[in-house]
């Protein structure tokens, strides 16, 4: 099985071998510390995952020990307000869902890792990220345990790490502008290679997609204002206009954060990508 998230197959290995409790928001109302679809697993002897914290985490924490090892045990749904009741000042309503595994619950528990498989390939915004460098190396791990399919794509096939995260997809295109004709609709395009000529070719390109099919609302370009000028003027001579030219984003990365190390670049960036999808998607 292919697991999307690290902590599902935890979960899995986990409920196989030993008795655990899934709890996760099932609904919500008003002001909230977690939304829908945060779960956490409690076991006999540690809990994975947060629902919340606080109160709310402690009650639901207890409420779940008690259901442990529970035989036959029905799912349910408990009503939490966060009121003066849980010393919590949210003052919303969380509603909590338990569902008790043992080992035995075979077709339960392969139910519940498709569910929460599915819910995270649902919630992932795709993301093209061209270059294989150290900033391009650096926004992996950031995005890493983020809510994003990565397609991280370059000319060199050797650049890749042996190991990639659960949601980054290693691709090796020459010509790398090439890529950009196949990206899934509505992915965010970062462009960042270890070559000018490269990173000019796969702005254009992307360009020309959108010029076809307006389906890549983000292309951020690493670079200076005087990389961008440049780019800018052999853009014009390609025949793109100053209208396509303004959906380019250079440099990239949230304003005011300053400093070029690649880990900084990459909090940075991923800020960006981050905000761009809360505004855009209405989270």
């Amino acid at each position: 099985m292919v697991y999307a998230d690290t902590r599902i197959l935890v979960l899995h290995q986990h409920l196989l071998h030993a008795p655990g409790v899934w709890v996760g928001v099932h609904s919500h109302q008003g002001s909230v510390p977690r939304e829908a679809g945060a779960w956490m697993l409690v076991r006999a002897d540690q809990v994975q995952g947060t629902v919340g914290g606080g109160q709310l985490e402690f009650q639901a924490i207890d409420k779940a020990r008690g259901l442990l090892g529970v035989p036959n045990a029905q799912p349910l749904v408990e009503r939490y307000p966060l009121g003066p009741s849980l010393g919590q000042c949210c003052g919303g309503v969380v509603h909590l869902q338990f569902e008790s595994l043992v080992p035995a619950d075979v077709q339960r528990i392969e139910g519940l890792v498709a569910r929460l498989n599915a819910a995270v390939l649902a919630q992932r915004q795709p993301v093209a990220l061209f270059g294989g460098g150290h900033v391009g190396n650096a926004i992996v791990g950031a995005l890493a345990p983020l809510p994003f399919a990565v397609r991280w794509i370059d000319s060199r096939d050797e650049v890749f790490p042996p190991d990639l995260p659960s949601n980054v997809t290693a691709e090796h295109s020459n010509p790398v502008h090439a890529a950009a004709r196949d990206l899934p609709p509505q992915s965010q395009v970062l462009v960042m290679s270890f070559s000018h000529a490269e990173d000019l070719d796969i702005v254009a390109a992307c360009l020309q997609r959108q010029r076809e099919r307006a389906d890549l609302p983000f292309v951020g370009l690493i670079g200076s204002q005087t990389k961008w000028a440049r780019f800018r003027k052999q853009l014009l001579e390609r025949a793109f206009t100053e209208q396509e030219l303004a959906h380019i984003t250079c440099p990239i990365g949230l304003p005011g954060i300053v400093g070029k190390q690649p880990e900084v670049i990459a909090a940075s960036v991923a800020a960006q990508l981050l905000q761009w999808v809360s505004r855009n998607r209405g989270h």
